[in-house]
């Protein structure tokens, strides 16, 4: 199976930025722990602060006719881009999306979540476990 993570926004800077809510793991640490717990299935790892290098990369994984699924973290633009949304739709490769802290419980621009509302499901507030969860959802999808 060939899952694709895609990250958005500011969470290159996982580890470092805001812990109390984000936690101290590194990303590049846990996508390489996520690996080897799944060493027979493929992952691509995408980061990106810009909304169209992710639509472009939604785009691309979501048409290549050999990814199975895409996870993805939208980051701020989960609750401000319409064109996000759009490319989810657009695509036949299930999303679910992935939040790592609790949305609902924050500010309340977060309770709207575009991308999720576009996706097939969405995971907020376990930490980064949720990608965790996601990869098992595609798992049992076959």
């Amino acid at each position: 199976m060939q899952l694709a993570i895609i990250q958005g926004p500011n969470l290159n800077l996982l580890g470092i930025r805001e812990p109390e809510i984000y936690g101290s793991e590194n990303f590049e640490a846990f996508f390489e722990s996520l690996k080897k717990e799944y060493p027979n299935h493929e992952f691509a790892l995408f980061q990106s602060n810009m909304e169209g290098e992710i639509i472009n990369y939604l785009q691309e994984k979501g048409l290549d006719g050999k990814t199975d699924g895409i996870i993805l973290n939208a980051g701020g633009y989960s609750h401000t881009s319409v064109a996000i949304a759009d490319a989810i739709r657009a695509i036949p490769v299930k999303v679910v999306c992935v939040h790592i802290s609790n949305t609902h419980a924050r500010e309340a621009i977060r309770n709207l979540d575009l991308a999720a509302a576009a996706a097939k499901g969405a995971i907020s507030g376990l930490g980064l476990s949720g990608y965790r969860l996601a990869v098992e959802y595609f798992l049992n999808q076959r």
